[in-house]
């Protein structure tokens, strides 16, 4: 044991030494115009405003490809900004480079944080990486080149070792990755299997008949409602303002609708999908939220598409859950998650969607939260999370990300308990995750019907989540099944 801990010691010793002879390296090196150029680019990078900036540039262009790249490109940040500068920093403690000798020239301002690892670094591989997913080379590769650049420039300017540039680059690697998990790619779009119906052909293309109800509050676009009213010059638009009852608009607006058309995110879809199954009428899904996991899945990403499978009548059948009296097409859950969302809605207004997303699972890991204790289909649980999904997922874990079916008649059921004291950090881990590292507390399972009760007694209320909203409902509470029960607009294939 002491021989390997020497060994661990001295690959330590070795390793600091290089990385000091790297730096030295480079501070004694001269390259023709970097002087200049890389220490501007380096202060560029301060706060990610560098990447904000391009970020804006990418959604500026309209493109909903090039939006895509921005948002996940800032959901990477978003995620690696605070494991680096809350977590890294603070658990190495590294000191800054010695600058004894260093160009004064090109000598960046040395911060009052600690060196590893970079968190320039970090946010810069982070965003390059998360816009490569999405974006076409000819933008993908300027933008990582501008991302390495930044990279070398911390070392350059004297304000971090070679080491520490290459771990918040790897840091930020893994988290543009880890946005996969929390935001599916392109390739999702369109490929679940649903149940044909029979085409509506007495549709007017102008829109005669269909009332849209487009939700201001959500939406990522505010020419929304223009749009469709240019597009659907015949239709009845209805915008829903912040702080309006956006589910009586949606009411009223199916109990006269032949076509109920809803704009927004998978909140808001919820709704809409809630007021045409009760009114009996089918739902036109216009994609204008953040993530429209419902609309995506069906194969709509834009207002001409959707206009496009109205004007076919391409009407099809697909399943819902139900939970505690109210709808979701997506998930619903609770546990950790519906606190989650509780403390991003807090916080999202002010700062935006993402940095409060981050905020609101530092917020759950640093409180003492304790598992719930309930009673799972008669079973005693300690629930850190229990997720239901309207149909089957692929994948293991308890944040899945994909359907192959909408009309299965299933719910997938993920569950992780604690068997006695399961960390935070893990469990919220395996939420990002997907349940690595937790198979002792990870249960997966398929049914039609489960029933949750608090072990407080009948009528203990119970804060549940779905489709990204939550709620508290009296228990127990029964995750159920509507198959082939809502009638949706899909492109024809």
């Amino acid at each position: 044991m002491r021989k390997a801990t020497g060994n661990v010691t001295k690959i330590k010793k070795r390793l600091g030494m290089l990385d000091r002879r790297l730096f030295r390296s480079v501070a004694d090196a001269h390259f023709p115009g970097f002087d200049r150029v890389l220490p501007r680019l380096s202060r560029a990078a301060d706060n990610s405003l560098l990447w904000a900036g391009v970020a804006g540039t990418l959604a500026f262009t309209g493109r909903r490809q090039m939006r895509r790249a921005a948002t996940r490109g800032l959901l990477a940040i978003s995620l690696a900004s605070p494991v680096v500068n809350l977590l890294g920093k603070q658990a190495f403690a590294r000191a800054r480079p010695s600058i004894v000798d260093f160009p004064l020239a090109r000598l960046g301002r040395i911060p009052l944080s600690h060196s590893f690892p970079s968190g320039h670094s970090a946010s810069a591989a982070a965003f390059a990486t998360a816009v490569a997913m999405e974006a076409p080379a000819r933008v993908s590769v300027p933008i990582a080149v501008t991302a390495g650049a930044v990279c070398f420039s911390r070392v350059y300017t004297g304000v971090h070792y070679p080491g520490d540039v290459l771990a918040g680059m790897a840091l930020g690697v893994t988290a543009a990755l880890v946005t996969k998990r929390l935001w599916p790619g392109q390739t999702v779009i369109g490929e679940a299997r649903v149940a044909m119906t029979a085409p509506l052909y007495d549709l007017d293309p102008d829109g005669e008949g269909v009332i849209a109800v487009v939700n201001n509050a959500a939406g990522r676009d505010p020419s929304t409602a223009a749009a469709v009213r240019k597009a659907l010059p015949n239709a009845e638009v209805v915008e829903a303002e912040p702080g309006d009852d956006l589910m009586k608009r949606l009411q009223e607006a199916a109990g006269r609708a032949k076509v109920l058309a809803v704009a927004g995110g998978d909140g808001t879809m919820n709704c809409g999908a809630q007021a045409a199954l009760e009114h009996g009428v089918p739902l036109l899904p216009i994609p204008a939220g953040t993530l429209d996991h419902f609309a995506r899945t069906l194969g709509l990403e834009t207002i001409a598409e959707a206009v496009a499978a109205y004007r076919a009548g391409h009407v099809v059948a697909v399943d819902v859950g139900e939970v505690g009296g109210r709808v979701f097409l997506n998930t619903a859950s609770l546990g950790i998650y519906p606190l989650v969302v509780d403390r991003r809605e807090d916080w999202e207004g002010k700062i935006g969607k993402w940095p409060a997303l981050v905020l609101a699972m530092a917020d759950v890991l640093m409180h003492n939260r304790s598992p719930e204790e309930m009673m799972v289909d008669g079973v005693r649980r300690r629930v850190w999370l229990l997720f239901a999904g309207n149909c089957a997922y692929e994948s293991r874990g308890v944040a899945p990300t994909r359907r192959e079916r909408l009309e299965d008649g299933v719910l997938d059921i993920r569950l992780l308990t604690a068997a006695s004291r399961l960390p935070r950090l893990r469990a919220m881990s395996s939420t990002i995750l997907g349940g690595f590292g937790v198979s002792r507390h990870y249960h997966q399972w398929r049914a039609d019907t489960v029933r949750v009760a608090s072990v407080a007694g009948p009528g203990a209320e119970v804060r549940l989540a779905r489709d990204g909203e939550t709620f508290t409902a009296p228990g127990p509470v029964v995750f159920g099944k509507r198959p082939r029960s809502l009638l949706v607009f899909r492109p024809v294939d």
